[in-house]
């Protein structure tokens, strides 16, 4: 009798490990691990930020860094690298490694940069185009010449050079300007969205309030929201 006691003592400890062993395999998936899919929506539009700026300079060379962000793509495209890296690290819970905490920590702090970054493009490029729709361009030799008011003589004037004509600043130009504001608002609002991930991440439960004390010290309450 004693024998079977103890045999059926040591069974029954059997579902708390699995429980233990689910809750250990449900955090081996992507998603609960890290969002996978940020990082990947990182990359893809950072790098098409890229691409077509260095399109936009190849068509325009006088065209200024600032109309160019190239700077903001490949910002980035690295915090996404830097994401990748961070979904292929083994989970630990409560961030028990301090390359694990750094790497989270680095994380956030340059996915809030990449967005005041893309946000500062957003608004470059918006100003671009709100100049870009008032012009008033003609062509001399290789390059196109345009002004915000031709009535006035004092009006600042722009200078476009190596363009085929005056349409590809008024036209094609205007498309890549608009293509720029909506590719940087794009990853302006995935950078946040990785910065709440990350920081849900770390403060999943939220307290207020006093410690209210038990009968026992184990059996004290916190008033949630």
């Amino acid at each position: 009798m004693a024998a079977g006691k103890d045999k059926g003592n040591e069974s029954a400890p059997e579902p708390k490990k699995e429980a233990k062993v689910g809750r250990e395999e449900s955090h081996n998936c992507c998603g609960c691990r890290f969002p996978l899919l940020i990082a990947l929506l990182q990359l893809s539009l950072g790098v098409s930020v890229t691409v077509l700026s260095f399109i936009m300079a190849a068509s325009c060379p006088s065209l200024l860094p600032r109309d160019t962000p190239y700077w903001a793509g490949i910002c980035v495209s690295a915090v996404a690298v830097l994401g990748l890296i961070l979904l292929c690290l083994p989970y630990q819970p409560d961030e028990k490694t301090m390359c694990q905490f750094v790497l989270k920590l680095l994380y956030f702090l340059l996915s809030a940069l990449g967005l005041i970054i893309c946000v500062t493009a957003v608004a470059f490029a918006a100003y671009h185009h709100s100049y870009i729709t008032k012009f008033t361009c003609h062509m001399a030799t290789d390059w196109c010449q345009c002004t915000m008011d031709s009535s006035d003589p004092l009006s600042r004037t722009f200078q476009y050079q190596n363009v085929s004509d005056c349409d590809s600043i008024t036209g094609t130009m205007k498309l890549f300007v608009l293509l720029q504001m909506a590719l940087n608002l794009l990853l302006a609002l995935v950078c946040l969205a990785s910065c709440f991930v990350m920081w849900k991440d770390r403060y999943q439960v939220f307290y207020v309030g006093q410690w209210f004390p038990g009968p026992a010290p184990n059996v004290a309450r916190q008033q949630k929201v």
